[in-house]
């Protein structure tokens, strides 16, 4: 129904989005519970990644003996190196003499091949080694995220179970289920992907680092003058690309919720021939989720190619001082290529970081939307003490009550009125008058401005939701029925449920009437969206599971709206059953369906303007006889129709 004053729309503003710094820190601080295996991963990572980094500066020992015997093998074999040396500079080849004068040469010697092998092969074993153990640190760091990624689920959907009727009221609910699906996902993958690659990365930088400086620090300045310039770039790069990334999830959940919604009401959307205009809203909010995405992939891709391009220049800078350096006899050729190879293995860090720049903060843009469902505003707390009430009559009373949805939008205000055990009490009036509203303050879906509303004597705040709701039963309008069994959803009124009971509930609720029609009799499975049953066929299942339930104060809302007429006087006798000793609060806008309620309640504007009985309201000729005055001339509107 419309509530006058109700909840804020699904646009309404909700919990501000968080900065990407702080997401990234309660992201990481998730991880804090599996700081032993994360601790065991890091120890792998570093052990992995100095066998990397060792495998290069060796390899440049197999080159250093390639060469030493190639120019060996060229020189005069009856000369000592140092008498080469002097000749060298004695014929004005002064460059070439020093180049000579650094080299482990033997004139004459050619080149040790087993020596070369043995290096050769002690480079194999350190990349076998280097590669298991990175392979065992995935396979940790795998365990540990997914361990993260189950708490995280699990903490979404405790937090949506103490989440109050407010939330869903004011979110689209495809909008919730692509936070607690696709985001989550996105998360978890994210994570995958970036976090091990991001810890080697980050040691290998740092490694390669060290060896570079201990090979020449000359070479390693230049090198490093790639790391504040690709800094800059990933920086500016991603401000300009996160609030895209935050776009993007928050445009694939308000298509999640156009999608739901179309689907779920298909039916209505072929009746009323609104494909067209369904699909062009598709269409646009399609085309919105394919510009931020476009925009958020596209300037987040520039990073990998701007960081290569200062590295291949960081490259081209190297080859060239270090082949002066080697003319000079400065470094040795094996450690020119060996810190050609480093050069090449710290750019290629610096560029994987780059390109995890656009997963990583996809990763937390769904992580702020996350963040939101856990920080949103919960149920209030049951109280400390709790109270039960010591009987189970049904006795309900609500004593000056005022709610409203929002603060400047009044509702509810000074509604006193007392349902007795056993009564049935009708509540009419007009849409948007506030009868749904009024039961779901007996429910406790809200909590009530000010007042007290009271069953059995006791403050519902003052007893748990739980000993509250399990003494309340409720028949909605829109039936609600799971992928089940239809024994299983009758049970669901009472999961210790005897099969004798279960079966006495579908007696007295008529369901057993047709239950053996079925194939499968009461192990029919209901499908996904219960079409294997009828409207009224479902009324009947959920009335059979409120029976079942027991509750000492039931609520019948619109119970038979949904249902045609030989359905519906089955409804009525399963209600009529179903409320026999039980204080029942129904909302009904057939007034023939209430005639004999013990108390009927006319509600106007949040207010009751008038209660009594069916005859001594209409006796009073107000608001309840304008109600029935206007029904009356429907069913003779409806019945000259018919005549027709």
């Amino acid at each position: 129904m419309t509530r006058p004053g109700g909840p804020p729309g699904p646009g309404a503003p909700g919990t501000k989005a968080m900065s990407f710094g702080p997401s990234v820190k309660r992201l990481l601080r998730r991880l804090l519970p599996q700081r032993m295996l994360l601790s065991v991963v890091l120890v792998f990572a570093v052990a992995s990644v100095v066998l990397t980094v060792l495998a290069p500066n060796i390899l440049g020992r197999a080159t250093n003996l390639i060469f030493d015997g190639i120019v060996g093998r060229s020189l005069d074999p009856s000369l000592s190196k140092e008498q080469v040396v002097d000749g060298l500079r004695a014929s004005g080849e002064g460059t070439r003499a020093d180049m000579v004068s650094s080299m482990d040469v033997v004139p004459g010697r050619g080149v040790d091949f087993d020596a070369v092998g043995k290096v050769l092969v002690l480079v194999l074993i350190l990349y076998i080694g280097s590669a298991l153990l990175s392979w065992v640190q995935g396979y940790i760091l795998n365990i540990a995220l997914q361990r993260v990624i189950k708490r995280l689920r699990t903490d979404v959907e405790t937090k949506i179970h103490r989440l109050p009727l407010r939330y869903f009221d004011s979110h689209k609910r495809g909008d919730v289920l692509s936070r607690v699906t696709n985001d989550i996902d996105n998360v978890s993958q994210s994570l995958q992907q970036t976090l091990s690659q991001l810890v080697v990365s980050v040691l290998t930088v740092l490694g390669i680092l060290g060896m570079m400086l201990w090979i020449s620090p000359l070479l390693a300045l230049v090198a490093i003058l790639t790391v504040p310039l690709s800094i800059v770039v990933t920086t500016i790069i991603a401000k300009r690309s996160q609030p895209h990334f935050i776009a993007q999830w928050k445009q694939t959940g308000a298509l999640n919720a156009q999608v739901e919604e179309a689907y779920t009401g298909h039916e209505l959307v072929k009746a009323y021939g609104r494909q067209h205009e369904t699909a062009r809203v598709f269409h646009e909010s399609n085309e919105e989720l394919y510009q931020a995405s476009f925009r958020a992939q596209f300037i987040s891709g520039i990073v990998m190619p701007a960081i290569m391009f200062l590295g291949n220049l960081n490259y081209v800078a190297i080859a060239v001082v270090g082949g002066l350096r080697v003319a000079s006899g400065t470094l040795s050729l094996g450690e020119v290529q060996a810190f050609i190879q480093y050069s090449r293995q710290f750019t290629q860090p610096l560029t994987q970081i780059g390109s995890m720049v656009n997963l990583l903060q996809s990763g937390v843009a769904s992580a702020e939307r996350i963040f939101e469902i856990l920080d949103a505003e919960e149920e209030g707390a049951d109280p400390s003490a709790p109270v039960t009430p010591t009987t189970r009559s049904g006795r309900v009373e609500f004593r000056d009550v005022s709610f409203r949805y929002e603060p400047e939008r009044p509702l509810i205000d000074g509604l006193s009125f007392v349902a007795e055990p056993g009564q049935m009490v009708a509540i009419v009036g007009p849409t948007g008058a506030g009868k749904t509203t009024l039961v779901n303050l007996v429910m406790r879906f809200y909590d009530i401005d000010s007042g007290s509303i009271t069953l059995d004597g006791v403050d519902t705040r003052d007893m748990t939701r739980a000993t509250l709701r399990s003494r309340t039963g409720m028949v909605l309008q829109d039936t609600w029925l799971f992928g089940g069994s239809i024994r299983d959803n009758i049970a669901y009124g009472n999961s210790g449920a005897t099969e004798e009971s279960i079966m006495e509930a579908a007696r007295v609720s008529y369901v057993d009437r047709f239950v053996h029609s079925l194939p499968d009799g009461y192990d029919t499975v209901i499908d996904e969206e219960g079409s294997n049953v009828s409207a009224g066929e479902k009324q009947l299942i959920t009335i059979a599971r409120a029976f079942l339930a027991d509750p000492a104060v039931l609520i019948l809302d619109e119970a038979t709206s949904s249902v045609d007429t030989r359905t519906e006087l089955l409804v009525q006798k399963a209600t009529a059953a179903l409320r026999s000793d039980r204080t029942s609060f129904v909302i009904a806008h057939r007034l023939s369906t209430i005639r004999d309620a013990d108390l009927i309640l006319v509600m106007e504007n949040g207010s009751i303007v008038e209660k009594g009985t069916h005859d001594e309201l209409i006796a009073a000729r107000g608001a309840y006889h304008r109600l029935s005055a206007s029904g009356l001339q429907e069913q003779q509107l409806a019945s000259g129709s018919m005549g027709a």
